[in-house]
């Protein structure tokens, strides 16, 4: 074998080494992979996800996908020539409105599904009303009526340890229904939030087009890799959260207060950043843990 073959091959067995220790932490272990942002939108980086997550499933781990679909909801909105609004940054849903959000949500999962099979594990998708798995509440934006909108009151995981059971991966749609069986759009972060503190997850990842929290956005060097949620509530109370990030390091500390044990809030735009974070000593985004969790990072 050619010196630079050898060189490749020896950095192949290094990045398994190093990936070894979270293998064998997180085998047989659940993880909520929150989809969405542009990774859902560029079909290399799509690719690059489904490869990530199956991959999770082949080296022994139990990954769930909750995925979004907020930008091809838009397309068939503009297509039917009707007009997005939004209220407080929530899609106001109508009853005409709400028929084709479930109906894109639906062409989104079926998608995923196709392209986690196509890579040889089987995945089964479903939404938020399949088994009773969503039931909701309508939902309110700061007290206005925004329509079928629903918030998570009650997960029944029935049908997802049902699926991991029997070796498929489950892909949810974050559709719901209320006590009278009518049909909610959920916001997917609430969804996965939700599903997360249900199946008692070891880990629940958020891909985002961020690339995770800053002291000061700013300032690009003060990304945080790890911090517990006491940290994390103290980055709020002073003042250095704002914008989408607030509502979303909220729901991972609500997550972690709930059972989960690790948040990661990942890039979506960078290619494997799943794996770059779950396997390699430094990461690329940003963990959230709980007060017991021991940081694993390393400068």
């Amino acid at each position: 074998m050619e010196e630079k073959e050898l060189r490749r091959s020896m950095g192949k067995a290094e990045v398994l080494i190093e990936a070894l220790p979270y293998i064998q932490r997180f085998n047989r272990k659940i993880i909520v992979v929150k989809y969405g942002g542009s990774a859902m939108v560029d079909e290399a980086l799509k690719r690059q996800v489904i490869q990530d997550v199956t991959l999770l499933k082949l080296v022994g781990f139990k990954p769930i996908i909750v995925h979004g679909g907020g930008k091809e909801i838009s397309r068939w909105i503009d297509k039917v020539g009707s007009k997005t609004e939004f209220v407080n940054g929530l899609r106001k849903t109508d009853a005409d409105t709400m028929e084709i959000a479930e109906m894109a949500l639906e062409k989104v999962n079926k998608s995923l599904v196709q392209l986690v099979e196509e890579l040889g594990v089987l995945a089964v998708g479903i939404s938020g009303k399949d088994g009773g798995l969503l039931r909701v509440d309508k939902k309110y934006a700061d007290g206005a009526d925004i329509g079928f909108v629903g918030e998570v009151k009650e997960v029944n995981p029935k049908i997802l340890y049902d699926l991991l059971e029997k070796d498929f991966l489950p892909i949810v749609c974050p559709i719901g229904m209320d006590d009278a069986y009518q049909t909610y759009n959920i916001n997917a972060d609430d969804a996965a939030c939700a599903i997360a503190r249900s199946v008692q997850a070891e880990k629940l990842a958020f891909l985002t087009d961020i690339e995770g929290v800053y002291k000061d956005p700013n300032d690009k060097s003060t990304l945080i890799s790890e911090l517990h949620i006491a940290e994390a509530r103290k980055l709020i109370s002073d003042g250095y959260i704002g914008g989408g990030m607030l509502p979303k390091l909220h729901n991972c500390i609500d997550a972690i207060e709930n059972g989960v044990s690790r948040v990661h809030i990942l890039d979506g735009r960078i290619a494997h950043c799943l794996l770059l974070e779950i396997f390699t000593n430094k990461g690329i985004g940003t963990a959230i843990l709980g007060e017991r969790e021991t940081k694993f990072y390393h400068e």
